[in-house]
């Protein structure tokens, strides 16, 4: 049975989403503030953390960075925001995904269901039938292992880093369209929101890229997607 914790000020909401999603089988654990959510993700290591942005002590951005210094755990931002630059912030500061309030209850679930299929697919990838460890420049993916790294040194991807690099990986010079992304890496359909693809792509880059800003592992192919180049 997974764990998810759900960080959010407003309890009316915590405790309406709480009794929705344990009727899905989840275990939920609540905090109402992000000094509280820190302390009790310490406490309890959930497979998935549900995060308000706007949190009335911690903002749920710094939140998230918190977070992602201590575990690669999937991120879902539950926000009332709809502003392009805050939920790319979000993205960008390791949320793994979104949804806007008024959450709609079998929406999200959806949406934890196909995060945590991430997380057992990268920890299961060593079985598939597929080759394993893929090399770009100084750059080394084993997916056997689930381990990146970059000049011999381990580096920190979340799953769905983990996965998108993968899915380029397994595509190798082919252009990648936004939309074929979503549905293989997210896996299922998001609208045509890009903003996820994005985001994700700026924070790999950093990670793998020499000079993220001027890309040679994965390119931008303007007007079509993006590719990966395997030197």
């Amino acid at each position: 049975m997974h764990s998810l914790l759900f960080i959010e000020d407003d309890a009316a909401i915590r405790t309406a989403l709480r009794l929705a999603l344990e009727d899905e089988g989840y275990v939920v654990v609540e905090a109402k503030d992000g000094a509280d959510g820190v302390q009790k993700f310490l406490e309890m290591t959930p497979d998935l953390v549900l995060l308000d942005l706007r949190l009335p002590d911690i903002s749920g951005f710094e939140v998230c960075r918190q977070l992602r210094h201590l575990s690669i755990v999937p991120i879902i931002m539950v926000t009332a925001q709809t502003d392009t630059h805050d939920l790319v912030a979000g993205l960008e500061a390791g949320a793994d995904d979104y949804v806007t309030k008024p959450v709609v209850a079998k929406e999200l679930a959806a949406r934890i269901r196909a995060a945590l299929r991430r997380t057992h697919l990268v920890e299961t990838s060593g079985a598939v039938d597929s080759i394993t460890i893929w090399r770009f420049g100084d750059v080394e993916l084993n997916r056997e292992l689930s381990v990146v790294s970059k000049a011999g040194k381990e580096l920190s991807l979340t799953k769905t880093e983990f996965s998108l690099l993968c899915e380029f990986a397994d595509h190798p010079g082919m252009v990648m369209s936004r939309d074929q992304l979503l549905e293989r890496v997210w896996g299922y359909e998001y609208l045509g929101d890009s903003r996820l693809v994005d985001a994700h792509i700026r924070r790999l880059r950093v990670k793998i890229e020499d000079q993220p800003e001027n890309p040679t592992i994965i390119q931008t192919v303007h007007g079509m997607g993006y590719r990966l180049i395997a030197k």
